[in-house]
């Protein structure tokens, strides 16, 4: 038989921890704010790289000639009346470095392309300018893009910036940095295209016309990002609701208020990472937040089931000891199975970029916490509602079987 520990004197401790970091996290709100995200506050969300322009394309023909890149291969796109339909595709494992691709796309028939810098760059790292068309003609250049070696930091655009009312955020390491400019919108601001020009116009002026490429733009109008807001909040009460209403069916009213305490627990926990740290709180922050919902519910019910089992198994007069025997049959499974989720979580946090990265690092403090509460902050809120609670009077001890031997 297991070892049954003391896990009940925890149970104060922890309630104190918790409750000092809920108040921390209550403070943060009100010193550092939440950093929503776009899905959540009407504004203009632009991510930029600064870097010199390394191939100038042009196309001198009677086609129509674009370009498309992903992230194995740069392609050509030929169409139109009297051209032979084609797609052309250049992998960057064919064609390592930017030279390398600078013959590659002479080979088509009316583009030239020419080397403007960094010959021996990789060609993994090639970007377009997403705010230009990418359609190739004789009058206007189209620029290819990687990663320089010294780009212009972050505060060096932000004095670009000064003058806008914007909040300027650095991703990406330091030999692919990219940046995120956010600036709010209100119902009488300027509209999204004049605010994107300004922007624009700003940082061209600071670092040159073709040194400045947009990667990708996002804008969300006052409406939606109100009618998200209120959808989010309604989706987590209505969670925390049926959840309650499961416990409740399932076990006891007392229990099913402990599981809810133990899920609000957790939100308030994952909340005052997010307010101190600064991620951004956008629809995969939120959904880090429920997927914990999920994972905490689960991890509790566990030991709930153990609980109501121990009721009529354990002898004594003390529910503490029906909770410590519980925590102690469940304990290596919470760890293990939180430990082997946390290799996922982890794993997205050191591999990825962006908004997968921020739902990872949420993810892995909502799943420390989770298991957490599931077994000091849940059974310590039942153990309060059942401090007063006696053998016999709420819960039934299994009876011996009889005897079913003949006597010979």
């Amino acid at each position: 038989m297991k070892e049954i520990k003391k896990y009940s004197k925890a149970f104060l401790p922890c309630a104190i921890l918790s409750l000092v970091v809920i108040v921390f996290g209550i403070v943060g709100f009100f010193v550092k704010g939440i950093n929503l995200g776009i899905d959540f506050e009407p504004g203009l969300i632009e991510e930029v790289k600064i870097a010199p322009s390394a191939i100038e394309l042009t196309y001198n023909g009677s086609a129509a000639v674009s370009i498309e890149t992903n992230n194995t291969e740069l392609s050509v796109v030929v169409s139109g009346t009297g051209a032979e339909n084609q797609t052309k595709k250049f992998t960057y494992g064919k064609y390592p470095t930017v030279k390398d691709m600078v013959d590659g796309l002479n080979t088509v028939e009316g583009v030239t392309a020419v080397l403007k810098n960094n010959a021996d760059s990789d060609t993994y790292g090639i970007f377009t300018n997403s705010a230009v068309s990418a359609k190739l003609s004789s009058d206007v250049p189209y620029f290819l893009y990687v990663p320089a070696e010294e780009s212009a930091s972050i505060d060096e655009v932000r004095d670009s910036l000064s003058g806008l009312n914007v909040v300027v955020k650095e991703l990406g390491s330091d030999d692919n940095r990219s940046f995120q400019i956010r600036t709010p919108i209100s119902d009488d601001s300027k509209s999204n295209y004049e605010l994107t020009s300004e922007i624009n116009k700003n940082l061209q002026e600071k670092f040159g016309e073709d040194e400045v490429a947009i990667i990708k733009t996002d804008f969300v109008g006052s409406g939606l990002s109100s009618s998200l807001a209120k959808k989010s909040v309604v989706l987590a009460l209505v969670t925390s609701l049926l959840i309650w209403l499961y416990a409740t069916i399932r076990y006891r009213y007392d229990f099913a208020l402990g599981s809810v305490v133990a899920l609000i627990h957790d939100c308030l926990i994952m909340f005052t990472f997010i307010f101190w740290t600064g991620i951004e709180f956008s629809t995969t922050t939120l959904a880090a937040v429920l997927t914990i919902f999920g994972y905490s519910i689960n991890a509790t019910v566990v030991i709930l089931d153990r609980v109501r089992n121990n009721i009529k198994l354990v002898e004594t007069k003390k529910f503490n000891d029906i909770l410590d025997a519980s925590i102690s049959q469940t304990f290596s499974r919470s760890i293990i199975t939180t430990v082997t989720t946390l290799f996922a979580a982890i794993s997205l946090w050191v591999f990825t970029t962006g908004s997968i990265r921020d739902f990872a690092i949420v993810l892995t403090i909502g799943l420390i916490s989770g298991c957490y509460s599931s077994m000091f902050i849940s059974s310590g809120f039942i153990s309060l509602m059942r401090r007063r609670w006696e053998p016999g009077e709420n819960a039934f001890r299994v009876r011996p079987k009889k005897s079913t031997a003949r006597n010979n």
